[in-house]
């Protein structure tokens, strides 16, 4: 049985066009490539391992012999491709904005009113001409899909998919102003928490700053690089990993006190719950800073109280030099907070793995809870030990209320009050009620009195 080998028409001959010509040969199709001077073209593609496999001619003979055309052109050249009949063609726009706009038409709307009577996908705009040529760059490997025409969109998915690709389906072809959008903004979901680090982080280091420097004057400025940015840093983790599951907590009660899941919340309470992710992958990466500074100084002379004192006694009656050599070991307190330290950074990991999409994927609702709620509230909890095993010693030396203004108590605060508002809200009682509100159970209101 001979293979029937399908045909598809690109329009352009620049990096995206021939990108997806390659692929698409690899793929299985024949294309064709419609171009407004043929002949110039064919001497560019001279070099290209597909030379041999594609053929290039005018755009009018690429129009009139495919079904699916991808128009690889900028949008000032759209008026080039009239020169055909577009009736019921299939025409795949990969274009984007050259700028960020508050868009009232896409290019793939604008092309679609152009020709009335074809068909326009929005597909291919947001991957990279590199990844879609070259299968070997782990890059994106989904394919935002948008049109109007149901049957139009299952041909291009159809496309997609045997070009190694997932498909999405994000509804009619309005959506491809998002999609246009999308490209042009710069890490529009990390905006909110990587301000909220800076805050966190500048906080805490005029804190600090403040309290060794000019309330205790215990450092010069030679240990600021290492060892006081590493307590900036050890403070700044755990306030943020605290930020990262206190909202959980606080929508909960909002939605205690209220007695229904649909009252909106507050616009920025909104933009803090959807923001946990990267929330947490920011602490995730100031957390390991910290670990790997404070393996840097682990040292009797910056952590006296984790090691055995060593008293050196010489006796003057002395006269020739003298070797004592000194191994110092640590206490139970410098191992046991290396040890919930280590835990904690362990736990910590495994959550920054599990976000990535390609593992969450693999994972039910059931296993992806478990990671994201249960475990991520025993990092809290493994963090808070590691604190308070660091720093209960010295608030029993400080006694009350000097030990109120120490680093370690100050930094825990926020931490321990997340852990009880979520001790709160598992007790039973409470879960329960919780639960009945968010599968849609409303608290009836009480009758106005006449």
């Amino acid at each position: 049985m001979e293979l029937v080998t399908r045909s598809v028409g690109i329009i352009g001959t620049g990096n995206m066009a021939r990108a997806l010509a390659k692929r698409l040969i690899f793929s299985g199709y024949k294309v064709v490539l419609g171009s407004r001077r043929p002949e110039d073209r064919q001497q560019l593609l001279l070099n290209d391992m597909y030379t041999n496999d594609v053929e290039i001619t005018a755009i009018s003979s690429c129009i009139e012999r495919n079904e699916i055309i991808f128009v690889a052109l900028h949008v000032e050249f759209y008026s080039s491709i009239l020169v055909a009949n577009l009736d019921g063609k299939i025409l795949v726009d990969i274009s984007n904005q050259t700028r960020v706009k508050n868009l009232n038409l896409s290019n793939a709307e604008y092309l679609s009113s152009l020709v009335p009577n074809g068909r326009v996908v929005k597909a291919f705009n947001v991957l990279p001409a590199f990844v879609i040529e070259n299968d070997a760059t782990g890059g994106p490997r989904r394919v935002f899909v948008a049109g109007d025409h149901a049957s139009a969109k299952d041909a291009v998915c159809s496309v997609a998919r045997d070009m190694g690709f997932e498909p999405v389906n994000l509804g009619a072809l309005a959506s491809s102003r998002k999609m246009e959008m999308y490209v042009l903004t710069l890490f529009p979901l990390w905006r909110l928490p990587f301000v909220l680090m800076l805050i966190v982080l500048t906080i805490w280091l005029v804190y600090v700053v403040y309290f060794y420097f000019m309330y205790k004057k215990v450092y010069n400025w030679h240990q600021i690089f290492i060892h006081v940015t590493n307590k900036v840093l050890c403070t700044s983790a755990i306030t943020l990993l605290s930020l990262t599951y206190l909202p959980g907590s606080i929508a909960a009660f909002i939605q205690i006190f209220y007695g229904t899941k649909y009252r909106r919340f507050p616009e920025w309470f909104t933009g803090w719950l959807s923001s946990r992710k990267q929330l947490g992958l920011l602490t995730f990466s100031i957390a390991l800073i910290h670990s790997l500074m404070s393996i840097l100084v682990m040292s009797p002379a910056y952590y006296m109280s984790w090691y055995q004192p060593t008293n050196i006694i010489v006796r003057r009656n002395f006269t020739d030099d003298q070797y004592f050599p000194l191994k110092p070991l640590m206490i139970w307190k410098g191992e046991a907070a290396s040890l919930f330290g280590i835990l904690a950074i362990f736990c910590m990991s495994v959550l920054a793995v599990g976000s990535i999409p390609s593992v969450g994927n693999t994972l039910n609702w059931r296993e992806w809870r478990f990671l994201q709620s249960s475990l991520g509230y025993l990092t809290l909890l493994l963090a808070v030990i590691h604190v308070f095993i660091m720093a209960t010693p010295n608030w029993i030396k400080l006694g009350f209320p000097k030990m109120l203004y120490s680093i370690g108590f100050v930094s825990v605060a926020l931490p321990v009050i997340t852990l009880i508002l979520k001790f709160a809200i598992s007790l039973p009682c409470v879960n329960n009620y919780v639960t009945k509100i968010r599968i849609g159970w409303e608290r009836a209101k009480p009758s106005p009195q006449i």
